[in-house]
């Protein structure tokens, strides 16, 4: 196949892509070069080796291209197997207790402390995935040392920092709503019975068939269910701050700030989940051990818009009509993306056989 024109070297990373992939695969088709980044830091310790190498500075290398262990087999036909007829309801049971909630429609709350969620904090997301702490080499300090002398003192010094200077504006609209499910759509309704609006998820093609709509009763059943809406949000001061790092090239700062940032949101979010099954009666199902907690070994889950099982992003439009999150300052897009970035959204489900999949 044609290779593509060079110009720029290119840095890719990302959930969806693997290292021999864009390493082999895509370098195959670019004549520039094209190297994968597992996080951020990764990402800078590559730029700096590419200005070194451009400025020829004596010794400067980038490190060896990802091989392949298993060479790549030719493509064999795929035969195609053959799906059943209409929308198969999967096997989630549909005698469960359905939950009373405290109230119908929304409610906001501002004012949030950071000590109210702060032990919501999930540290191996930030000091791992967001700050990249891993050991360096053979002898040196473990990455238990590393939390030790380096992740917990400067998350320490983070949280200081966001807590003087006034950066967090931690708040919450959420509702509950009552509905049923149709096939694939689940229903919200009105007080009368009539439908408000509707969600379509996608169904696995195989296997168990999960789709979202199962963990909620049927139409047909003749009872009504109950659906959770949240949308969180730690406010735009925080992001500010660190477009201002940015603008400063402190890319240190700015990265572990906006990591931070992002898991500040995330543990916002759990915590007002534990609030949503508190308020929803079986709180007590929780796990003691907050490890067990950040494994999601409580009962229900938290789907958030733009993952495998629910990956519209424009269903995003139909929470903010519901929720009207510019109450607490969020704002949705053109391109159904939350504002400020340090937001998210999510669909509360109670049932307990409630757990994340992909439907693809």
């Amino acid at each position: 196949q044609r290779k593509l024109a060079a110009q720029y070297p290119v840095i890719l990373g990302g959930a969806a892509l693997t290292r021999a992939y864009v390493e082999q695969d895509l370098h195959e088709i670019y004549e520039g070069e094209v190297r994968y980044a597992r996080d951020a830091f990764e990402g800078l310790r590559l730029m700096d080796a590419l200005i070194a190498v451009k400025r020829g500075v004596p010794g400067a290398v980038l490190p060896e291209l990802k091989q392949r262990r298993v060479a790549k087999r030719a493509a064999t036909a795929v035969l195609e197997v053959e799906e059943p007829e209409g929308s198969v309801r999967s096997d989630v049971a549909i005698d469960n207790r359905v939950p009373e909630p405290p109230f119908w429609g929304t409610r906001v709350i501002k004012g949030i402390g950071l000590k109210d969620y702060a032990s919501w904090l999930d540290e191996g997301a930030l000091f791992k995935g967001q700050w990249g702490l891993k050991q360096a080499r053979a002898g040196g300090p473990t990455y238990e040392e590393l939390v030790e002398t380096e992740g917990r003192p400067r998350l320490r010094g983070w949280l200081e920092k966001l807590h003087t200077d006034n950066l967090l504006e931690a708040a919450v609209v959420y509702g509950y709503f009552p509905c049923v499910s149709k096939g694939d759509d689940l229903i919200l309704l009105n007080e009368d019975g009539s439908e408000r609006t509707r969600f379509t998820f996608p169904r696995q093609r195989r296997g168990r068939r999960l789709c979202l709509a199962d963990y909620f009763r049927p139409e047909e059943s003749g009872e009504r269910d109950v659906v959770g809406l949240q949308v969180v949000t730690v406010g735009s001061r925080i992001g500010e701050a660190t477009a201002e790092l940015f603008a400063a090239d402190a890319y240190r700062d700015y990265l572990e700030l906006h990591g931070l940032s992002v898991q500040l949101a995330e543990a916002l979010a759990e915590y007002w989940h534990a609030r949503v099954r508190a308020e929803l009666g079986f709180a007590s199902e929780d796990p003691d051990d907050v490890e067990d907690m950040f494994a999601l070994k409580y009962r229900g889950a938290r789907f958030s818009l733009g993952y495998g099982a629910c990956p519209n992003l424009e269903d995003r439009a139909k929470i903010a009509d519901l929720l009207q999150p510019e109450r607490i300052g969020v704002h949705l897009s053109e391109e159904f993306q939350l504002h400020p970035e340090q937001s998210t959204d999510a669909i509360v489900i109670h049932h307990p056989e409630a757990k994340y999949f992909n439907a693809r």
